[in-house]
C-alpha cells in the first residue's frame, strides 16, 4: 500500500496501543498572589516592621541603659579614689590614714589596761612612781616615767622596747635590777607578746592632747563612772610641744643620775673630812630593801652636834644612797650621796643640826626607804 500525505497511520492489528501524551492547557492568568498577606505583617529580611520598630526602640534604650552605667561607674570610680587618697586640697581624710589613727586610739586605750595590770604596782597609776599622791602607803618602787624630759628623748619606742624584752639590766646596767622581763621573746620570757608590748609601748608614748576612753580589758566595752554616769576617759602622757630649754643638760641615760638633791651627777659635792671623835649614827639598808626599807626607821642625834652618818649599804640587788631632808624638804649637806650597790660601807660628815625632827631617805625610793631622825 502506497502511503498517502495526509493520512494517519493506524495501528497494525494486534500491535501495542499508541501513548498519546496529556492534553496542554493554555496557562490561566491568576486573580490575586497565591501566597500574600496582608501589609502590616509582610517581611522584610527576615523581620517584620513591627519587630523591626521593636528593635530600634529597644537599641536606644540600651544605648541609655550603657550611657547611664558609664556615668555611674566613673562616679563611682572618683568617689573611690577620694575615699582611699583622700580629697585635693585636704578636704578629707585618706581611708588608710583614718584607719591607722582609729588603730591608734585601740592600742592607746588596750595598753592603757596593761600599764594599770602589771606596770603600775611599781611606777604608780599616773607613773610618777615615788612621786604619786597614795606613795606614802602603797609603796612604789619603779622610778617615775611621767617626765616630759625624761619623755622627750629617754623614753623612746625603741628604749622602752628594749626594756621589756630583756628586763631591768638595759636600766642603769644592773644585772639585779627588779625590773622583770616582760616580752615573750625575752630570756627568760614573760607574759606579754609582741602585740601587748607594741600597745603598752603605745600607752607610754601617747600624747596627752588628746582624751581616749577606759575600756573593760575582757569585753572592750566602755566603762561608766557610777558617779557621773558618763565614760570614763583618760589622757597621755606626753607632750607633743615639748622642747627643752636651749642649753638644758640632756636627760642622762640612767635615771638615778637625773634624781635631784644629790646622787651621781646631781650633786658633785666632795665628801667632807670626818671627825674620828663626831657621834656616829648608822643606817643599815639590808638584802632587799628596796621593797623591805630600811633595818631601822628611827634615829637619834644630838642637837647642835657634828655628826657621823654611816650608810652601810648590804643590798646588792639595787644601788641605794641615803639624805638628810629638813622639815622643808631641803637637803642637809654632807658631802657626794652618789648611788652605790652593796655590800659597801660610806661614811658621810653631817654638819651641826637644830633640835628637830628630820627625815632620812634613799632618793631611789623613797617611799619604803625611809625613817626619822630625831635630833634633841
Amino acid at each position: 500500500m502506497t502511503d498517502q500525505p495526509g493520512t494517519p497511520e493506524l495501528p497494525e492489528p494486534g500491535g501495542a496501543p499508541e501513548e498519546r501524551l496529556p492534553a496542554r492547557r493554555p496557562p490561566e492568568r491568576m486573580a490575586v498572589e497565591r501566597f500574600s498577606s496582608p501589609p502590616p505583617v509582610k517581611a522584610t529580611a527576615g523581620l517584620t516592621a513591627a519587630r523591626s520598630a521593636s528593635i530600634v526602640r529597644q537599641s536606644g534604650a540600651a544605648r541609655w541603659v550603657g550611657f547611664l552605667t558609664l556615668i555611674f561607674v566613673s562616679l563611682f570610680i572618683v568617689g573611690y579614689w577620694f575615699y582611699e587618697l583622700g580629697a585635693p586640697l585636704g578636704f578629707s581624710t585618706p581611708r588608710l590614714a583614718k584607719e591607722a589613727q582609729q588603730q591608734q586610739v585601740t592600742d592607746v586605750e588596750r595598753g592603757y589596761n596593761l600599764f594599770e595590770a602589771n606596770c603600775a604596782r611599781c611606777h604608780g597609776p599616773g607613773g610618777l612612781g615615788p612621786n604619786e599622791p597614795d606613795a606614802a602607803t602603797k609603796a612604789y618602787i619603779g622610778p617615775q616615767l611621767n617626765d616630759q624630759t625624761k619623755l622627750f628623748t629617754h623614753l623612746s619606742e625603741a628604749y622602752l622596747r628594749n626594756v621589756l624584752t630583756v628586763g631591768g639590766r638595759y636600766v642603769c646596767g644592773n644585772p639585779t635590777s627588779a625590773m622583770p622581763v616582760w616580752s615573750d621573746k625575752g630570756n627568760p620570757p614573760g607574759p606579754l607578746n609582741y602585740r601587748q608590748i607594741d600597745e603598752l609601748i603605745a600607752f607610754l608614748r601617747a600624747p596627752n592632747d588628746k582624751e581616749y576612753e577606759v575600756r573593760d580589758a575582757s569585753t572592750n566595752e566602755p566603762i561608766i563612772d557610777p558617779n557621773t554616769g558618763k565614760v570614763k576617759t583618760f589622757k597621755g602622757w606626753r607632750d607633743p610641744n615639748y622642747k627643752p630649754a636651749p642649753g638644758a643638760t640632756p636627760y642622762p641615760d640612767c635615771y638615778l643620775n637625773a634624781l635631784t638633791g644629790g646622787g651621781a651627777g646631781s650633786s658633785g659635792a666632795p665628801t667632807a673630812s670626818i671627825d674620828p671623835n663626831a657621834p656616829t649614827v648608822t643606817v643599815t639598808a639590808p638584802v632587799g630593801a628596796a621593797t623591805a626599807g630600811f633595818q631601822s626607821t628611827t634615829l637619834e642625834a644630838k642637837a647642835d652636834t657634828a655628826l657621823t652618818l654611816v650608810f652601810d649599804n648590804q643590798d646588792n640587788q639595787a644601788p641605794h644612797n641615803v639624805v638628810i631632808e629638813d622639815a622643808s624638804k631641803t637637803v642637809v649637806p654632807m658631802g657626794d650621796t652618789a648611788f652605790f650597790t652593796g655590800p659597801a660601807k660610806k661614811s658621810y660628815a653631817v654638819p651641826a643640826l637644830k633640835a628637830g625632827t628630820y627625815t632620812f631617805l634613799c632618793q631611789v625610793h623613797p617611799s619604803t626607804m625611809k625613817g626619822t631622825l630625831e635630833v634633841k
